[in-house]
């Protein structure tokens, strides 16, 4: 079993993590750069060592620096908790050479998946439905001219090694796909040093649907159902629900009969999500496997009783799942609200400072993850969330009631935040009565979006 584990990330998700090891009396180690020596997870962990300064480089992916801390303080494993390196087949491999626990799949799982076109390969070989594309090596950008004229547009130009939005773009036209393909390809080599771009078809106003899986090392696998996370901005979720609205039982057991597909297809081991764009004739198509912890996974404990955390840390000590797929149902309705730093109506202009007031909503299901806290300083360095609302409900009526009031209520002070947008959104008619796709959002702040 393991015994004491390094949280190698920050803010509300270290703070879940050394939560859910506390619960299971694990010992927890936090790492920190010097500008986080106040942040919460540094409080709350057993032990907690300053690994660099503020620059993420030089601390939170500062891989030899992390490995070589959990080395000297005789760490079991490492959870790296989702961003920074939690996909990084790279430092899994250290782990594994160091003899230290990964918490999560294994290292040749995070390669094999983290590249987008090896990815969709192996799910063709799963029978998971994909959308038209081209697999091979792209030569350049005359090349995904030649391409698009092939699938026909509008198109989606992708950076293999690619995850939030970057190194993304849409061509509408073939007009447009030379200047948009060689965009893509800059922004994919400054944000993960790799140029390597692949094109399919683009499926116009989709749904995004995806399944939660969670895998032993025996070869157990079951899905804890499918979250609907369609209501993004620039590809970033904003607010995600659990289960999805408005999908057919027919659907929903697809989606879960080749989410377990290709879980098992991989030879997959731990927490991971399967994501899929659905058109609105319900087909769906894979985009990616998220092979890491997710921000919104707590929509699908609330509805499954399941602490997706503390599973990985049992498969990570080696044990087999401790439940069956029979055994898990759907439980009421959950929705996750994302609690960003941010002026949303500047233009999303980014906020820090001195949190001078602070409250947070509570009462029966009613669920808040932060890292914050009165007289927190909240500084430019990281991402702007601050905090998940989620809310849980016997049915989606009353989780709505649940987070309008939450969001109504909750207040955070000396900072700019999102939170009167996202109220927006939860009180618009779209939003209300379930039938929003990707795009609402560029739709509401266009102001073509009935509320």
């Amino acid at each position: 079993m393991i015994e004491k584990v390094l949280i190698a990330n920050r803010g509300e998700i270290a703070v879940r993590i050394i939560q859910a090891c506390r619960e299971m009396n694990i010992r927890s180690v936090a790492v920190y750069s010097n500008v986080d020596k106040d942040s919460l997870h540094v409080k709350l962990a057993d032990e907690a060592v300053c690994i660099g300064d503020h620059k993420i480089e030089n601390s939170y992916l500062n891989m030899n620096a992390i490995i070589q801390t959990a080395i000297n303080l005789g760490v079991d494993a490492i959870h790296p908790g989702y961003g920074f390196l939690s996909e990084k087949a790279e430092f899994a491999k250290m782990c594994e050479d160091c003899n230290i626990e990964f918490i999560g799949p294994k290292s040749q799982s995070i390669k094999l998946m983290g590249h987008k076109g090896n990815a969709r390969k192996e799910m063709v070989k799963a029978n998971v439905p994909v959308v038209k594309g081209y697999d091979k090596q792209i030569k350049d950008s005359k090349h995904a001219i030649e391409i698009a004229q092939e699938i026909g547009c509008p198109i989606i130009i992708k950076a293999v090694a690619g995850g939030g939005g970057k190194g993304m773009k849409i061509a509408h036209s073939l007009d447009e796909v030379e200047y948009l393909y060689n965009l893509a390809q800059s922004e994919s080599i400054k944000a993960f040093n790799d140029g390597t771009m692949y094109i399919e078809q683009f499926i116009q106003n989709p749904r995004h649907i995806e399944v939660q899986i969670l895998a032993d090392k025996y070869g157990n696998a079951v899905h804890l159902f499918e979250r609907e996370c369609s209501m993004q901005r620039n590809n970033q979720k904003l607010i995600e629900e659990a289960p999805a609205n408005n999908l057919s039982s027919a659907t929903r057991d697809k989606l879960y009969q080749v989410s377990l597909d290709a879980t098992k297809e991989i030879n997959y081991e731990s927490a991971g999500t399967i994501e899929f764009i659905m058109d609105e004739f319900e087909n769906f198509y894979f985009i990616e496997m998220n092979t890491r912890i997710q921000v919104e996974h707590p929509i699908s404990e609330q509805i499954s009783g399941i602490d997706i955390i503390k599973e990985q840390l049992s498969i990570a000590s080696n044990k087999e799942l401790s439940f069956k797929q029979d055994d898990i149902k759907i439980n009421g309705h959950a929705i996750e609200v994302r609690i960003n730093a941010e002026d949303a109506y500047n233009n999303f202009t980014p906020s820090c400072g001195k949190i001078d007031s602070l409250y947070f909503p509570t009462g029966l299901g009613i669920r808040i993850e932060s890292f914050i806290y009165h007289n927190y300083v909240l500084l430019p360095y990281y991402d702007s969330m601050l905090a998940k609302v989620i809310v849980h409900g016997r049915n989606r009526k009353e989780a709505l009631a649940k987070i309008t009031r939450s969001l109504e209520e909750i207040d955070i002070e000396g900072i700019k935040t999102n939170i009167d947008f996202q109220l927006d959104i939860v009180l618009s008619k779209a939003f209300i009565n379930g039938k929003y796709n990707t795009n609402f959002v560029s739709l509401f702040l266009e102001g073509d979006i009935d509320v």
